[in-house]
């Protein structure tokens, strides 16, 4: 007669799964939001208010959720990815009736206690949705045109309440970072060719529904000195920053655009000028090379999983955190025009926050449940 095992303890599975954590990507994380809210006290003239207190406040629970996502069993998440997907589609709707109106958008909901961006959290939502369904999937069934209608109608809708509000970057975030999970899923090359030829088509049409702010953007980028006072002030002020911080940088809360008040916005978009002007090219490249490692395991993680839902939502995470990086860095010295996307765990801001915390606590999920094995049938339904 087979021996059946009794099951073990709550504490000592919470105990077994803390040893197998990343803690090396928990350190990273915790490194890079430690120089973040350095760069808040900088940009606050030297001051723990009103930035850089907030964001240390904001990061303790941060980094608590993070690592409980993390103990969760990742099956776990997956089952409620498509409830999650709805709960921010419908937070999604929310902002189109009642939400906050800021600097021109309608792109928060406010709770009284808290203030959130769901569009920022549907990043991640998206993620899971996507990585659940794919995950149901043999390489033939992804080759069929028609199994690709559902995922694209899980992307698009979110795409469209994002361009209502209006906010164009995170839009195309959207897109690219579902794009990577499509790939990662086995959808072909061409198919990809078509919908980038159907998307160069149609961009004489989206011109003309853009708005007169985010058409002032695209000329500015083009042209910034021709308003440098108006349009093209901060790019151009920006630019004057990363300059004046040459190799090693002015110092530590001695950047002169910064300290001085010519940067604008610097404690969200342009944070990034901040630290290249006080700490110079090696500041800079510091912090991307921190960056890099936080990669390096997202995609070491990935490839160590063993089944498809966890390389697909590790795949996704790791593109989401570099599509951040990539915009606010390329934002910030004028390679791509001023969107809005903020630098991850380092630029103000609660939302932003909270969904690079519950990214990287995904991460760790996938990490920690590495071996675990799912079926592959019967978990693309909708």
């Amino acid at each position: 007669m087979p021996i059946e095992l009794a099951p073990q303890p709550p504490l000592l599975v919470v105990t077994g799964k803390l040893r197998l954590i990343n803690w090396g990507l928990v350190i990273l994380v915790t490194a890079i939001t430690g120089i973040g809210v350095g760069l808040l006290y900088s940009a606050a003239g030297g001051d723990w208010q009103p930035w850089a207190m907030r964001q240390l406040i904001r990061f303790a629970p941060g980094l608590v959720i993070m690592i409980a996502i993390g103990l969760i069993d990742v099956r776990l998440w997956m089952r409620f990815a498509y409830p999650i997907y709805l709960v921010m589609l419908g937070l999604l709707i929310a902002v189109e009736i009642a939400g906050q109106v800021g600097m021109g958008a309608q792109r928060w909901i406010d709770f009284g206690f808290f203030v959130l961006q769901p569009s920022e959290l549907m990043k991640i939502a998206l993620v899971l949705a996507l990585a659940r369904y794919f995950h149901g999937l043999t390489l033939e069934q992804i080759g069929r045109p028609l199994v690709l209608i559902p995922p694209l109608i899980l992307v698009l809708m979110p795409v469209a309440l994002v361009l209502l509000q209006p906010n164009l970057g995170t839009a195309m975030l959207l897109l690219l970072g579902s794009g990577a999970i499509f790939f990662a899923a086995g959808v072909r090359l061409w198919k990809f060719a078509i919908a980038l030829l159907g998307g160069l088509a149609v961009i004489p049409i989206g011109w003309e529904f853009l708005h007169d702010y985010q058409k002032q953007r695209v000329f500015t980028f083009l042209d910034p000195e021709s308003d440098p006072l108006g349009a093209g002030y901060n790019i151009i002020q920006s630019k004057i920053a990363l300059g004046a911080g040459g190799v090693f940088g002015k110092g530590y809360l001695t950047g002169s655009q910064s300290q001085l008040m010519f940067l604008p916005e610097k404690h969200t978009d342009f944070i990034f000028v901040v630290l290249a002007e006080e700490f110079g090219m090696v500041g800079a490249l510091t912090l991307l090379a921190l960056y890099l490692l936080v990669f390096v395991y997202g995609f070491v993680i990935t490839l160590t999983c063993r089944n498809q839902f966890g390389r697909l939502v590790g795949i996704g995470i790791v593109t989401t955190i570099f599509l951040y990086v990539f915009v606010n860095v390329a934002m910030v010295t004028g390679l791509i025009p001023v969107v809005g996307i903020p630098l991850p765990l380092v630029s103000y801001g609660g939302t932003a926050m909270l969904t690079l915390t519950v990214a990287c606590g995904y991460l760790l999920s996938v990490s920690v449940h590495r071996d675990v094995r799912i079926p592959r049938t019967g978990t693309h339904e909708l």
